[in-house]
């Protein structure tokens, strides 16, 4: 999208937090398949290399949410915030025109 028009629709936050928020997803899937990697695995050496994977997942996850706290993408402590903050951003997205 033309970086002009990004701004005066507001849509260049909105690409932000889209990505942000698939990042968030994406660090949480890693997360749990690193975690059920961890419970089906008997070697010493692949559970220490999966221990590892699975705390650099886990500091990346905190990474993402801190930088969507900080940027207003995220509220985890106001639920209410969080809901309208939801249902603004679905609202946006129903708003898009189809190409």
């Amino acid at each position: 999208m033309n970086t002009i028009i990004e701004y005066l629709t507001g849509m260049n936050a909105m690409s932000d937090q889209a990505v942000a928020t698939d990042f968030l997803i994406s660090a949480k899937s890693g997360i749990h398949n690193y975690a059920v990697a961890l419970t089906e695995t008997a070697s010493p050496e692949i559970k220490a290399v999966l221990r590892q994977h699975l705390q650099e997942a886990i500091d990346t996850h905190e990474q993402i949410i801190h930088y969507m706290i900080r940027k207003g993408y995220y509220h985890p402590y106001h639920i209410q915030e969080q809901l309208s903050l939801d249902l603004q951003t679905a609202q946006t997205a129903l708003n898009l025109p189809l190409r």
